[in-house]
């Protein structure tokens, strides 16, 4: 009788030992994951927190082509818009996609300034900075997982009409419509000198085709 209770006890014992090893070789293999995921720009919800490589290679090609930080902010932004497009996750409308865009872009290194006072609110102006002044420092330090997981779960849980094409028509035309003549004129005239022979080739048959629509 002694032999069995002896045997039951050692038994359990034995299966605590195990179990407790094995929770403790789970958290380390989870927390080594954790590592290596961060330190290859991925965080634990499997969203890519850095841009793709073919959009860094694009931006690239707009800077040395000489074209301006805000045009290589716009292939972040396109990143973004498709991003949402394919299900990756959400957005609430057309000016948080393009925000997401922007930070993307400079937490990259694109030196695209943030807004003017009066131009955006002081919160966008405080985090447009910090974005601006962690890109240009090349910092190497890890961002942080449970912010990561918070903003990409915040984020799917958002629509994906904000990145459809009538909601970016109406954000583009709202947009033109706060400015004046002049900056518009600027705009067309620094397009005309950046674009090149195709560029502008491809940017007339466009409007041709939209004019034809109408």
């Amino acid at each position: 009788m002694y032999s069995s209770r002896l045997r039951r006890s050692w038994e359990r014992i034995s299966l605590q030992s195990a179990t407790l090893s094995l929770q403790r070789t789970t958290h380390k293999t989870t927390a080594c994951a954790r590592f290596v995921l961060h330190r290859s720009g991925v965080n634990l919800g499997t969203e890519v927190c850095m841009p793709e490589k073919q959009t860094m290679d694009r931006a690239r090609e707009d800077a040395r082509e000489g074209k301006s930080a805000s045009t290589q902010a716009g292939e972040f932004v396109r990143e973004e818009i498709h991003h949402v497009r394919e299900g990756k996750h959400g957005a609430r409308s057309p000016k948080q996609a393009i925000a997401i865009g922007l930070s993307k872009a400079r937490r990259a290194g694109v030196k695209l300034p943030p807004p003017r006072r009066g131009k955006a609110s002081a919160r966008t102006t405080k985090q447009a900075r910090r974005d601006y002044s962690r890109g240009q420092s090349h910092s190497r330090r890890r961002p942080s997982g449970r912010r990561s997981r918070a903003i990409s779960n915040a984020l799917k849980r958002e629509g994906r009409t904000g990145a459809s094409r009538k909601s970016l028509a109406r954000q583009a035309h709202t947009t033109a419509r706060k400015r004046g003549s002049t900056a518009l004129h600027r705009s067309a005239m620094k397009a005309v000198r950046t674009k090149g022979a195709r560029g502008r080739s491809q940017a007339a048959r466009k409007a041709a085709r939209t004019r034809s629509r109408r």
